[in-house]
């Protein structure tokens, strides 16, 4: 084995020849270790994202500790089927640096895989697009759909369809790109089902979610509902609903099998649930990560599901 493999294989072992409170004991003491600084800058993190669980260690609150540990125990399996699955040793690579940060609060290896080559969803090396029916779900203000076209140019799509909920946001969509042909911006959430929902704004614009209570109504919609045509490439970025978007595009997902650039990031079950779920849906796909992240909370993580 290479020490890729050796590495990942180490820390598997290490989980399955722990008991899951032990787990937490060692990320507990490994974060209760960290400079003061560093712990203030994780917490303020984890208070203004509200996504992955409190952590507050002057008041003895480890619910974010909790939650890491319950996933690398409970899912040990899980994380070594997608290792095992996954297209390249440097995806590989990120799943052991994303781990092992969760485990032992390593900086130096998160650090070490950090993408800064291509574009944020758009590596040259794994993704080919060519007349793409694209959609770009969680659209913000454009900023993909921008380096999609920087990065293949404006000949490489057939049809974008953008969908924004936050009316800031969307307004500014509109405006990054109506000089270019054949977008079609829809001001709509994506879920599961074709409902009435609430926006939860964030602590910035581009962390507005949705929610089941609230001021701001906002009307859901489902890929399949809301496109007939064939769709080749989908990146979804929506603070924790991608589950509910992946379910709502089933079909497109079955009888198209498009390229796929989803964020798995926004709790700890998505790196290895929606890999599993998309291989349930479609088997006729290999995965990939990208982390475009930074060096101590691990964020920004990309699954590529390629059709094989």
């Amino acid at each position: 084995m290479n020490y890729i493999d050796n590495n990942f294989a180490w820390l598997m072992n290490t989980i399955k020849n722990s008991n899951e409170e032990e787990v937490f004991d060692h990320i507990r003491k490994k974060y209760d270790a960290l400079s003061i600084n560093i712990k203030n800058a994780i917490e303020k993190f984890l208070r203004d994202f509200a996504y992955w669980g409190k952590l507050d260690y002057k008041n003895n609150i480890y619910e974010e500790i909790k939650n890491k540990a319950i996933s690398l125990y409970e899912h040990r399996n899980d994380y070594i089927n997608l290792y095992n699955n996954l297209g390249d040793y440097r995806s590989k690579k990120i799943l052991f640096a994303i781990l092992y940060n969760w485990y032992d609060y390593d900086f130096k290896y998160l650090e070490s895989v950090m993408d800064k080559t291509y574009a944020h969803y758009f590596d040259l090396d794994i993704l080919n697009c060519h007349d793409e029916v694209f959609v770009d779900i969680g659209a913000y203000t454009g900023d993909s759909i921008l380096d999609f076209i920087n990065s293949y140019g404006e000949n490489s799509y057939k049809k974008i369809y953008a969908y924004e909920m936050s009316n800031d946001n969307y307004q500014k969509l509109l405006k990054n790109t109506k000089e270019y042909i054949n977008i079609d911006c829809r001001k709509v959430g994506v879920s599961d089902k074709s409902e009435v929902l609430f926006l939860n704004k964030g602590v910035d614009n581009s962390a507005d979610n949705l929610d089941t209570q609230g001021n701001i109504e906002v009307m859901t919609t489902t890929i399949d509902n809301d496109i007939e045509e064939k769709i080749s490439l989908i990146k979804m970025d929506i603070e924790g609903y991608e589950e509910k978007a992946i379910k709502g595009c089933i079909n497109h997902i079955k009888k198209d099998s498009p390229k796929l650039l989803i964020s798995v990031y926004h709790n700890h079950e998505d790196l290895w649930k929606i890999p599993k779920m998309l291989k349930e849906i479609n088997s006729n796909y290999k995965f990939y990560l990208r982390y475009y992240g930074g060096s101590i909370f691990p964020t920004e993580i990309v699954l590529f599901a390629i059709p094989k």
